[in-house]
């Protein structure tokens, strides 16, 4: 098989500072254990904006990030069972682990102390061709495109997770801070898993997309403080923050009910003030979520096709990477940009 440096291309930063360019690139042929597989989309997460800005990222120049990918097997290495070429899968922040230490041996993965990141620890999805280990792959059931797919990765596994392992049962008031990339699904996954859905967001403009993406309840923080409009509507058993800002946590545990949970996905690394008495006098708890497995993500993506949830996706081609990322900067997407490769992305 040729690996001619032109057959391939990656959107790539090549120094610190740079913009972000689409160059030819060797496909890495893939070594025992591992599987190539022919990129069709990529999305752009918000961790994807620290990658490009990274001054002295730990894999050295150049950078290839992405770690919402979804395409094709294109060849498998040695020692590789279960999978076959042309199956179309994705890869999501979960690209790899041990296998051996104690988290490995629990079944929880995403917790090994030497987990890989695609886009960190080897060369990620903003490219047409991408080389991982078979462990790290999840099979796309039919019904999602590929640019459907991909953002399921980290997006959807993530809010999925964090939606269904919080004690909240279905009746539950559950209330979702930020429509963005994250909070656009999991106000669909809440609603879809029968919550009582509250969507918290900036502006009025907002509020009518919360009600599209079945929100029953929508709260402007623009126009009032979000903890306590919650606490009117009696209290929420879970807060989802996806939000990239912390600044409005402190007040949102306001709008937490007894034995209330706020769960945070989206932060910015502010610290962090809490009314500690309140919390422990309600039985009132803050944790963090961090991604799921393959096998997580491959339930999401059933749900989302059981219940006919999907990312709203804007596509942009590979070639304009860097004016893609500058719209995701500035808050643009509307709600999760994609890269693609070709015009298969959008098929099965």
């Amino acid at each position: 098989m040729s690996y001619d440096a032109h057959r391939h291309r990656a959107a790539q930063v090549a120094e610190a500072k740079a913009p972000v360019r689409a160059v030819p690139v060797d496909a890495r042929r893939p070594e025992a254990g591992e599987v190539r597989v022919d990129v069709m989309a990529s999305g752009i997460c918000g961790a994807d904006l620290g990658t490009v800005r990274a001054a002295r990222p730990d894999g050295g120049f150049p950078i290839t990030p992405g770690h919402e990918v979804a395409g094709n097997i294109a060849e498998s290495g040695a020692d590789v069972a279960g999978w076959a070429v042309g199956e179309r899968v994705t890869v999501g922040w979960f690209g790899g682990s041990c296998g051996h230490c104690a988290a490995c041996r629990r079944g929880d993965v995403v917790h090994c102390p030497e987990r890989r990141i695609p886009g960190l620890s080897y060369p990620g999805g903003w490219s047409t061709t991408i080389t991982v280990p078979a462990p790290a792959l999840v099979r796309i059931p039919e019904g999602l495109s590929f640019a459907e797919a991909a953002p399921f990765g980290c997006a959807g596994v993530t809010t999925f997770n964090a939606l269904r392992h919080s004690g909240a049962e279905p009746g539950d008031r559950v209330a979702v801070l930020g429509i963005g990339g994250l909070g656009h699904l999991a106000v669909q996954f809440a609603a879809a898993m029968g919550f009582e859905t509250v969507a918290i967001a900036r502006g009025e403009e907002k509020q009518a997309l919360a009600h599209e993406l079945g929100a029953h309840h929508s709260i402007d923080s623009d126009a009032q403080a979000p903890g306590e409009a919650l606490r009117r509507l009696g209290g929420a058993q879970l807060i989802l923050s996806t939000a990239t800002s912390s600044a409005p946590l402190a007040e949102l545990v306001e709008g937490l009910a007894p034995h209330g949970r706020l769960t945070v996905v989206g932060f910015d690394g502010t610290p962090l003030e809490l009314p500690l008495g309140k919390l422990v006098l309600n039985a009132q708890s803050v944790t963090g979520h961090l991604t799921g497995s393959p096998a997580d993500t491959e339930q999401a993506m059933r749900f989302a096709v059981a219940t006919g949830a999907r990312p709203w996706v804007q596509t942009v081609p590979l070639q304009d990477a860097q004016q893609a990322v500058d719209a995701v900067r500035e808050g643009c997407a509307r709600f999760r940009t994609v890269l693609t490769t070709g015009s298969r992305a959008d098929g099965q």
